[in-house]
């Protein structure tokens, strides 16, 4: 099967985006996306200040058949030519997954097609081999609204968790703290540019984690401590709600650096044989510059090459749900049965312990 040419239709539903994508594996491994096609429901959930499940459930239902007959028009590839169905079936909202995961099985129904349920995780953590042609294995860090985790990738279906959070997704806190200082949704381009106005220096915040022996992450207590300086400095100018970003973003990506700086050691320690070694970064915080630019400066100090995908790979996106489809067929594992449930939480790394808290879609089963 890995000699051979794979067309793969994919289908991502599982948050506030409806995607379809046709994605081709070459025979020598490499990948072309040939078609690409995103919904965003930004508009929809912007005036409740994040998403709503059952409003995103009902616009995948309203735009998910349109969107797939777009991208195999798109792709140029007839549905009787797809060689598999792809559909994120966790973890993720429970409505949109199942709008998702219906539709792909009719279709694999229909035509006979072999049928994977993608681990909307797995989609992020093999895209660099779509657009970079990395090789395993190689650290992933996921970055997103859901997730913030440090991920060794050994191949295919094979995946070591490193660290979690124990409490908000970097995305999360970036939302929130947008909101309490009010700024627009979503949060992290609003607070990322509000940033670029603030003072260095003129707050200081706690780095979440630092120095402690765990590669875990929490945000929790950093988002509280904007909220306590928020509320000394009431009422906020537009000058001070900018320190307080960039004193924010100062933090967390001093946080991310003390936690990567751990994990890029004990990569190298465990794999010193590897040559030219890559950290990958995903999820849709990785759109942030001053967290892009922290990390190629620890990853140039490190000897890794540091690899971002496009940022409209980032985020979600059904060419990622169909590649991850493409390796599982082309490594030879087997496709699910139609009667796969949807997973609210699932977990990447199957042996990976339960986070302390009350845990992230992703990081506990």
């Amino acid at each position: 099967m890995s000699k051979t040419t794979l067309d793969i239709l994919g289908i991502e539903t599982s948050c506030d985006e409806t995607a379809a994508a046709v994605v081709r594996r070459l025979p020598d491994g490499s990948g072309q996306i040939l078609s690409d096609v995103v919904l965003s429901q930004l508009d929809l959930h912007a005036a409740f200040g994040g998403v709503v499940p059952e409003l995103a459930a009902r616009s995948h239902v309203s735009a998910l058949d349109h969107l797939i007959a777009q991208a195999l028009d798109d792709s140029g590839v007839a549905l009787d030519d797809i060689d598999a169905i792809a559909v994120t079936s966790g973890p993720g909202l429970i409505g949109g997954l199942m709008v998702g995961l219906m539709t792909g099985k009719a279709i694999a129904m229909a035509t006979g097609k072999p049928f994977f349920g993608i681990n909307h995780l797995e989609g992020h953590a093999l895209t660099a081999r779509l657009t970079d042609g990395v090789t395993f294995p190689y650290l992933l860090l996921l970055v997103s609204g859901g997730h913030t985790q440090i991920v060794l990738i050994k191949g295919v279906n094979e995946y070591e968790r490193w660290g979690s959070t124990i409490d908000d997704a970097l995305g999360e806190a970036f939302d929130k703290t947008a909101k309490l200082l009010g700024l627009t949704y979503p949060g992290g381009p609003a607070v990322e540019q509000a940033a670029l106005e603030g003072e260095a220096k003129k707050f200081r915040l706690p780095v979440p984690m630092r120095r402690d022996p765990r590669m875990d992450f929490s945000f929790s207590g950093l988002k509280t401590a904007v909220r306590q300086m928020a509320q000394e400095q009431a009422p906020l100018s537009r000058q001070t709600i900018a320190d307080l970003c960039l004193a924010f973003q100062t933090s967390v990506t001093l946080s991310l650096d003390d936690r990567l700086t751990m994990a890029l050691t004990r990569f190298s320690e465990r794999f010193p044989d590897v040559k030219a070694p890559a950290l990958v970064v995903a999820g849709g915080v990785a759109a942030n510059k001053a967290i892009r630019a922290t990390l190629q400066i620890r990853t140039d100090q490190s000897g890794f090459r540091f690899i971002a995908p496009p940022l409209n790979l980032c985020t979600d996106n059904a060419a990622m749900i169909a590649w991850a489809g493409a390796e599982r067929l082309a490594a030879g594992l087997p496709a699910d049965q139609l009667d796969l449930a949807p997973r609210s939480r699932w977990p990447l790394d199957q042996n990976a312990t339960a986070v302390i808290g009350h845990g992230k879609r992703g990081a506990k089963a």
